[in-house]
């Protein structure tokens, strides 16, 4: 667990000092379109976000081929250098794309290429558990096009839900720190070596995401861009393909009695019929909805649009921050529900976890524009859009008057909800408000990212 957890830091760290750089290198190189009809966000933003991340799973890969444990990994299977080879392609496509944006079918075909680069080196689907019918074993044509469709489908899938601010990251974070806790139990407790390779894909893409995510919250001053949802995308879709594809459930049946009864225990990881992975169900449903959203008004199903899960929860009301953390409650519940049932399935309470934790996410659903309120004895230690109405007017009024003396000649507006009579408050061109927002006056466009 330590080497695992050392990987871990070290592509953390690579990947967040690298960001920095990496923003000014795609400022300088212009990888920095115009703000399009679907985006959120109000000013331009560099990406290439994806570079930075490529360059933290090398670390990653590099200090675990060093370490005296996970050493055992590369000399053992060839999976991480086909990972390696996969991702490099990927990625490299991304990057023209983020600099060019390059035509939708030929990074379709890109994705198809680099799913069989890591085919040809080993890291493919050899055989299906199938709950109730037990292990079947594939052919060499019906592995290949599974591990393909598996591989594209599970990169669209968290490229299509890459909308806001962090969201991406964040959901595929969650998702890998799930698949990595599985895969280790299987590792550690059953003592299967061969989920070892899944166990590292899993920690080095944790790394990525939690190194690239403190320059991504909102307000974002770099996206990760298709470099970046491709590759962790790409990521996840070696992991489950590694676990799914070459660990023999008959080796747990050395423990769970029968092979059928090993695949009923694991299966709620393992690779669904209809969906790439139970632990990115979200992004995966967000993916089909949006298949057939553009497929049923006669558009391309590559046609971007404003029909994203994240962009209806904006439109109902939720804020840019509430939308994301909703987005990571239904991740976490899926992802950690399936983890407890694997581990689990005959408890009830599971079950009835899941089913209440569900209801609040459903209350959180419909109540977008609900504001919390702390007690009024905590709430000068509260930022003041948790406080009441009356003394945030208050304090508004009170920070405005020595401005108002100051400048009796300017423009002066009375606050929101102020009562009559209050004194006014001075408002001048570019003043910042809450957050660094422009409270009058057009944004700058110099190209920067908001801070």
């Amino acid at each position: 667990m330590r080497e695992y957890l050392l990987t871990l830091c070290i592509t953390a760290a690579v990947t967040y000092l690298l960001t920095g750089p990496v923003r000014k290198f795609a400022i300088v190189a212009g990888a920095m379109p115009e703000i399009r009809a679907r985006d959120v966000h109000r000013e331009p933003t560099p990406r290439l976000g994806g570079i930075a991340m490529f360059f933290g799973l090398c670390a990653g890969l590099l200090v675990a081929d060093h370490l005296t444990n996970l050493n055992e990994v590369f000399a053992k299977s060839n999976e991480p250098r086909a990972l390696l080879s996969g991702a490099a392609l990927i990625w490299l496509i991304g990057v023209l794309d983020d600099k060019f944006e390059i035509d939708a079918l030929i990074k379709l075909g890109g994705q198809m290429i680099a799913a069989g680069v890591m085919v040809m080196q080993g890291l493919t689907i050899l055989w299906l558990p199938i709950p109730g019918v037990g292990n079947v074993a594939l052919t060499q044509w019906q592995g290949t096009l599974l591990t393909v469709a598996l591989v594209v489908i599970t990169i669209n899938a968290v490229n299509f839900v890459d909308g806001l601010d962090g969201l991406a990251a964040g959901m595929v974070c969650i998702a890998a720190a799930a698949f990595f806790l599985y895969s280790y139990r299987i590792w550690y407790s059953y003592g299967i070596e061969a989920a070892a390779p899944a166990t590292l894909f899993a920690a080095i893409l944790m790394g990525m995401c939690l190194g690239f995510l403190p320059h991504n919250m909102h307000p974002a001053r770099i996206f990760m861009g298709d470099s970046g949802s491709m590759l962790i995308g790409l990521v996840l879709a070696a992991g489950a393909i590694s676990i799914t594809g070459q660990v023999d459930p008959d080796a747990l049946a050395l423990f769970t009695g029968s092979e059928k009864a090993a695949v009923h225990q694991t299966v709620p990881v393992y690779i669904p019929l209809l969906l790439p992975l139970t632990i990115i169900a979200v992004p995966a449903a967000d993916l089909v909805l949006a298949i057939v959203r553009r497929t049923w008004r006669g558009q391309s199903p590559f046609a971007a649009d404003r029909g994203h899960l994240h962009h209806r929860l904006l439109e109902i009301g939720h804020s840019h921050s509430r939308a994301v953390l909703i987005m990571y409650f239904w991740s976490a519940l899926i992802g950690f529900g399936a983890l407890a049932y694997s581990v689990n399935s005959a408890s009830m309470w599971i079950v009835l976890g899941v089913v209440f934790l569900s209801a609040i996410g459903l209350v959180l659903l419909l109540l977008p524009r609900f504001t919390p309120r702390t007690p009024r004895w905590a709430e000068r230690f509260v930022p003041p859009r948790y406080r009441r109405r009356r003394q945030a007017t208050e304090a508004l009024v009170e920070a405005a008057e020595p401005a108002s003396r100051e400048a009796p000649a300017q423009e002066r507006i009375a606050p929101e909800g102020a009562p009559a009579g209050a004194e006014r408050a001075t408002v001048t061109a570019g003043t910042t408000g809450v957050n660094g927002a422009t409270a009058i006056g057009p944004r700058s466009r110099t190209g920067k990212a908001a801070r």
